[in-house]
C-alpha cells in the first residue's frame, strides 16, 4: 500500500507540473505571437506623412528587392507635368519605413511636391539589412546597384517622375551605396547625398570595409586611380554634385571619411576647396561647411557637424540613428538636390 501511495503521489505531482508547464508554454506562445503581430503591424503601418505608401518589387542582377514609394496626397498635376524623385537608402538595422520616420522626408515631399522612393534591403542578402556597397571584388555590389536602378526605372514607368530630376541620398551603408549608384549611373542622378558613409573607393570586400569604416583605407587621389577605384562608368566630370554630411562624434564610421568622400569626389570632378565657414542655427549643433567649386559652381559641399554621432542629423526624436539636435539634414538634402534640378 505504501508503494502505491508513493507512486500515486509522484504521478499526481507529475500531472500538476505537466499542466503548469503546458499553461506556461501556451501563455508564452500567446505573448510571443502578440509581439510578432505588433511588430508586423508596426512594420506594415505607413510612416508619418499625408499621402500614399505604395509597395512594390523590382528584379535585377542582384535579385529581387522590395520598395515603397511615397506619393503626396491630393496631388493635382497639370497635363504632362512630372515630379522630382528622391531615392532614400536606409542604413544598417533600419527599414525603409524606419528611415522615412526618422528623416520625415515624406512631410517635406508633401510641401515641396515630389515623390520619394524607399528601396528595402533583403535580410537574406544581408542579415543586418546593410546594402552590400563594399562587395566590389565579388561583383555583388554592382549587381545590387543594378537592382536598385531597376527599382528607380520601375518607379519612373509607373508614376509621373521627371527623369531629369532624380536624386539619391543615404545614411551609413545607404550613403556608400548612394555614391556607388552615382558612379555607376552618373547620368541618372542630378545630385547625391552621403550622410555618415564610407568614402567612395575605400573598400572592395567585407574585410576592407571594416578598415574603411575606421578610416584606415583612404581612396587614391589621382584622377585616373579615383575613377578605377569608384568604378565610374563615364567621364569623371559627369558625376553629379555631392553633399556630404557627417558627425565628428561618429564612433561607427570614422569622421575622417567625410573629408575623404568630399576630396575624392572633388578630385574626380575637378573642383577645389574654398574657405571653411562655421554655421549654427539657433540651439542646433554647429557645423563647419566647405564648398568645393569648379569655375564658380559648387560641385561638392562638406558639412562636418559638431557632437553628432552615427545618426541622421535633425531626425525625429525616439527613432534609431536619429538626432533631433542636429541641423536639419532632410531640408539640407532637398535644398541641395533642388538647386541642382534648377541648373539642368
Amino acid at each position: 500500500m505504501a508503494r502505491r501511495s508513493t507512486a500515486s503521489f509522484f504521478a499526481r505531482a507529475y500531472e500538476r507540473n505537466l499542466k503548469a508547464l503546458t499553461k506556461l508554454t501556451l501563455s508564452n506562445g500567446k505573448r510571443v505571437a502578440g509581439q510578432v503581430q505588433r511588430a508586423t503591424a508596426k512594420r506594415l503601418k505607413p510612416p508619418p506623412g499625408k499621402g500614399d505608401w505604395i509597395s512594390g518589387m523590382a528584379m535585377g542582377a542582384g535579385g529581387a528587392r522590395g520598395y515603397h514609394l511615397f506619393r503626396p496626397a491630393d496631388l493635382v498635376l497639370q497635363p504632362g507635368e512630372k515630379l522630382p524623385l528622391m531615392v532614400m537608402l536606409h542604413g544598417c538595422g533600419q527599414t525603409g519605413r524606419d528611415f522615412a520616420a526618422s528623416t520625415r522626408m515624406n512631410a517635406l515631399a508633401v510641401r515641396q511636391r515630389f515623390l520619394v522612393l524607399y528601396p528595402e534591403q533583403d535580410r537574406i542578402a544581408h542579415p543586418q539589412g546593410c546594402w552590400n556597397w563594399y562587395e566590389r571584388r565579388s561583383g555583388k555590389a554592382d549587381a545590387e546597384a543594378a537592382t536598385l536602378m531597376a527599382a528607380v526605372d520601375q518607379a519612373c514607368m509607373l508614376y509621373p517622375v521627371d527623369r531629369d530630376r532624380v536624386a539619391v541620398a543615404g545614411l551609413s551603408a545607404g550613403a556608400s551605396m548612394a555614391a556607388l549608384l552615382a558612379t555607376r549611373y552618373p547620368n541618372r542622378f542630378r545630385a547625391v547625398v552621403m550622410h555618415s558613409g564610407v568614402a567612395p573607393g575605400a573598400a572592395k570586400s567585407s574585410a576592407t570595409a571594416l578598415g574603411a569604416m575606421r578610416g584606415q583605407h583612404v581612396p587614391p587621389m589621382p584622377v585616373t586611380a579615383v575613377g578605377k577605384a569608384m568604378g565610374a562608368a563615364a567621364v569623371f566630370t559627369t558625376l553629379p554634385p555631392m553633399l556630404v554630411l557627417h558627425g565628428d562624434a561618429d564612433a561607427v564610421v570614422a569622421p575622417s571619411n567625410a573629408m575623404s568622400s568630399a576630396a575624392v569626389w572633388a578630385t574626380a570632378v575637378g573642383a577645389h576647396a574654398g574657405i571653411a565657414r562655421d554655421l549654427q542655427r539657433g540651439q542646433r549643433r554647429a557645423m563647419r561647411v566647405t564648398d568645393f567649386k569648379r569655375q564658380g559652381r559648387t560641385l561638392v559641399t562638406l558639412c562636418e557637424i559638431a557632437g553628432l554621432d552615427h545618426s541622421w542629423s535633425g531626425g525625429s526624436r525616439g527613432q534609431l540613428f536619429s538626432d533631433p539636435l542636429g541641423p536639419d539634414a532632410t531640408r539640407m538634402t532637398w535644398a541641395f538636390a533642388s538647386a541642382q534640378f534648377d541648373k539642368r
